[in-house]
């Protein structure tokens, strides 16, 4: 009795997900008109928070460096490192990239903190004298970030609108074809930018993403507390929602990308998830503010999606229950010496699990051209079953946050 509920009630879930995340791909194929207005010369500000960032910040820089824009700059954000990460940043041009350094007691208190500090090292060290908040935009990139040539071009235009706060550009892997695992995270960035993101943009919900995103000063400036970003675990996630409330627009741009390195250790990526879904749980405490300052719309997508940790760890049961009823139905099989049920009996199952899989495939396809369509709906059915890391990771970021773990797991890059 106990199974057969399980079962239905991971069912429901999974046909509630299916309705909404086919009403976001509906949404998502829609084109988003922008109106033109006067252009506007803006100061861009790529604020590259590192911790031990030695083996990927020199190409970083590199990149940033290398824009073909015409009124930028890059700060690094030295959070405590004790390698080489200070160095590089010096090592780079210093009209371009300047170097803040962060030490204890202060340094290590995670990515939100620095950040904080770099926007106050800005402010304080006169490096954004003459510049109107309105027109300057500061764009959080990883340490192994990678930004499309085009970035600033295919960002500004957003801008040009006074509502707009925030942008964020896709994500994508650079080391996407190292193997499986790293193909199927650029599957993942690919398929939340192109469906949930762009859809979102209807709604009013889009969110941030950490790793390229785009905030106009002005609106930062308006927002309470120390500093822009949270001391969550999901500081991105956090700025994003306060953000909305603010009043400001949140915009996703699908023409730009920031590569950045994926994970090619299934702990690591565990790890890494878990403390997403840790960050998740956390800004449970954001419902009050989004019941309250947020429009109606948009307030009930951000509640569904700050619900999914529960959802997952909801769903997880689903294979659990499935497994006790396939294992029942074949004893019993075996003791009346015939089949129980047909092979049609998988069909649901299959249907259930493996319809979005083709809506998932079509959208990398179009990213992936190379792959084709076919090669990408086979590649979507693996990243079904790859969906069942975030399962593990639910469950351990929730056994941390029971038991009051908050330290930062950083993601280690090779």
């Amino acid at each position: 009795m106990i199974t057969e509920l399980l079962l239905w009630a991971s069912i429901t879930l999974i046909v509630m997900a299916g309705c909404y995340n086919t009403s976001l791909f509906l949404l998502s194929r829609r084109r988003i008109r922008r109106s033109r207005s006067d252009r506007k010369e803006r100061l861009y500000v790529f604020l590259v928070a590192c911790l031990n960032e030695e083996k990927v910040l020199s190409e970083s820089l590199a990149r940033i460096t290398s824009l073909p824009a015409r009124n930028f700059m890059a700060l690094v954000i030295d959070d405590g490192s004790d390698d080489r990460t200070s160095e590089i940043a010096l090592a780079a041009d210093p009209d371009l990239v300047r170097l803040h350094r962060r030490t204890p007691p202060n340094a290590r208190k995670g990515k939100g903190a620095a950040l904080n500090d770099g926007v106050r090292h800005l402010r304080e060290s006169g490096l954004l004298a003459g510049h109107d908040p309105a027109d300057v935009v500061l764009c959080v990139v990883d340490a192994d970030g990678r930004l499309d040539p085009h970035v600033v071009q295919s960002v500004d235009p957003y801008f040009d609108d006074p509502k707009t706060g925030a942008v964020q550009v896709c994500v994508r892997m650079y080391n996407r074809r190292s193997g499986l695992l790293a193909r199927m995270q650029d599957m993942e960035f690919v398929v939340y930018g192109d469906v949930f993101q762009s859809a979102r943009r209807s709604i009013g919900s889009v969110g941030m993403g950490g790793n390229g995103q785009f905030m106009r000063l002005s609106a930062l400036n308006t927002l309470d507390g120390d500093g822009p970003w949270s001391d969550s675990l999901t500081e991105d996630l956090d700025l994003g929602v306060r953000l909305i409330a603010k009043g400001w627009t949140n915009q996703h741009c699908t023409a730009a990308a920031v590569s950045q390195q994926a994970v090619l250790s299934l702990r690591r990526l565990i790890r890494q998830r878990s403390r997403w879904f840790q960050g998740h749980l956390q800004s449970a405490g954001l419902v009050p503010l989004i019941l309250r300052d947020v429009p109606t719309r948009a307030a009930l997508d951000l509640l569904y999606h700050l619900s999914s940790p529960v959802l997952i760890l909801l769903t997880s049961l689903l294979p659990l229950s499935f497994l006790v009823a396939l294992g029942a139905t074949t004893v019993a099989s075996v003791q009346v010496g015939h089949p129980l049920v047909s092979p049609m009996w998988l069909l649901g199952p299959y249907l259930l699990s493996f319809t979005a899989a083709y809506a998932y495939g079509f959208v990398y396809a179009k990213r992936e051209r190379e792959l084709g369509l076919v090669r990408s709906v086979l590649l979507a059915h693996l990243f079904v079953f790859y969906g069942y890391i975030w399962f593990a990771a639910g469950w351990w970021g929730f056994w941390r946050m029971l038991t009051g773990q908050r330290g930062w797991l950083k993601t280690a890059r090779t």
